[in-house]
């Protein structure tokens, strides 16, 4: 499986069932009158903030992909962070691994946002 692929799997599986916890948001209409979506949106924000209490480790997650992948029971070493970012096509010299972890996590948040994940903006543009 891929490092994001980890990623979104260590949140997603994270969530509790619908009604169990507020980690899960059930589906809303489109105002458009289109068909409802048919699975509900996992809270990122939820889920992590609640990993983040339940760790001994005082963890910025909000702003370190590091962090994040740490949280997440993931390798977060340089290599694997490497290999994310080319999954995630990161254009970027690799060389300046602050550059690439600040665009990795924004990319990591957009992407859980794009794949059934309620990510706030503010941690979409971090």
């Amino acid at each position: 499986m891929s490092i994001f692929g980890n990623i979104m799997s260590a949140i997603f599986r994270s969530a509790s069932p619908a009604g169990a916890s507020p980690s899960v948001v059930p589906p809303q209409a489109p105002p458009d009158g289109a068909a409802a979506p048919t699975m509900a949106q996992v809270d990122v924000e939820a889920v992590l903030t609640r990993l983040a209490e339940q760790n001994d480790e005082d963890l910025d997650w909000r702003r370190s992909i590091v962090d994040l992948m740490k949280l997440l029971n993931l390798d977060s070493s340089l290599a694997a962070r490497k290999q994310l970012a080319q999954e995630l096509h990161y254009a970027g010299n690799m060389k300046d691994s602050a550059s690439m972890n600040v665009w990795l996590h924004k990319q990591v948040m957009q992407k859980l946002a794009e794949n059934g994940g309620k990510v706030p903006a503010d941690l979409m543009a971090r």
